[in-house]
């Protein structure tokens, strides 16, 4: 399989701070520590477009577990997953800040190697983090990757939050709206390598924090989009509970996760793919997620009469 490139954006938190120490050390006595980073920066730039450089040690912390047990976090199988396939899998919803995507595909907290041995999950994420030092060491450790990796073997698991970080602005209590219906990319991918799509959804993804109404057309709204369009991620106004008291703080409420995992669909590769048939696909796929969230809805607290919206 060749390169797959992914261009939908999602959030994650920002690394100045990493880059004021990495360029202040340069004017210290510890210059030396810098300048080593740097070497080995420049001999390791290609390894995030290889595919990253995952430790299991670093996946199976403790802490991780622990960040599972908060809210808690679950991963749930609904069928087996072939490791002599690769497969191009859709996250539903970003949430605020993807702690679904993160605590199941990014560790080891909800045992994800041993509901799905053989599988090595990928999580994407904008180019422009990878670029951040120290930082990048450190997500690529749990096995995030940027927009554009090979994939030489069998057994990989791509993860792309579609909606990305437009979509983290309607994240909030409640909130069913996903930015999928001209999210086509993923779907396109898929055809030219011929890897299975795999729908996902995170029941409770949006639950975890309150946000300051933005409806399309706000001003508060209009502030978001166009940051997002010139930083490349998004700035929702949020709040959730504190340590000692419940009604504000920046910590998540604890609301279960449940992150459902379905069925894949098959892929038949196809190197020049038309306009027609990516609509096909795409169109299969969303009924498919939808079905994934009718089926499971009822059991995770979401009313009967709730349905996706798609836009």
């Amino acid at each position: 399989m060749g390169l797959v490139e992914i261009r939908e954006p999602q959030s994650t938190s920002s690394g100045p701070s990493l880059h004021v120490i990495f360029i202040g050390l340069f004017f210290t006595r510890f210059w030396f520590l810098s300048m080593l980073y740097s070497a080995w920066w420049y001999l390791d730039r290609d390894t995030p477009r290889k595919g990253g450089r995952q430790i299991q040690t670093i996946k199976r912390w403790c802490v991780w577990k622990y960040l599972a047990d908060y809210f808690p976090v679950s991963l749930i199988k609904t069928v087996d997953l072939d490791p002599t396939q690769n497969y191009i899998a859709g996250f539903h919803p970003h949430g605020v800040l993807a702690t679904g995507a993160f605590t199941n595909f990014c560790t080891e907290a909800t045992g994800f190697s041993s509901v799905f041995p053989g599988i090595r999950p990928h999580l994407m994420m904008l180019t422009l983090w990878f670029r951040i030092p120290f930082f990048r060491d450190y997500i690529m450790s749990g096995g995030m990757c940027p927009s554009l990796i090979p994939l030489p073997h069998c057994g990989n698991l791509m993860v792309i939050i579609v909606g990305g970080a437009q979509e983290a602005l309607d994240a909030r209590p409640g909130s069913y709206t996903l930015l999928l219906r001209n999210r086509k990319g993923f779907v396109k991918l898929a055809l030219l390598h011929g890897a299975s799509l795999l729908p996902i959804f995170s029941f409770g993804e949006n639950e975890l924090f309150d946000q300051m109404d933005n409806p399309s057309g706000s001003w508060l709204r209009w502030i978001q989009e166009k940051l997002q369009k010139v930083m490349g991620i998004s700035l929702p106004v949020f709040h959730g509970r504190g340590i000692f008291q419940y009604s504000f703080g920046l910590l998540p409420y604890r609301r279960q996760i449940t992150t459902v995992v379905g069925k894949p669909i098959k892929v038949k590769q196809n190197i020049n793919p038309s306009s027609d048939e990516v609509d096909r696909l795409h169109q299969q796929y969303m009924t498919e997620l939808c079905n994934l969230f009718e089926t499971h809805k009822i059991k995770y607290n979401v009313p009967p009469e709730q349905h996706l919206e798609f836009r």
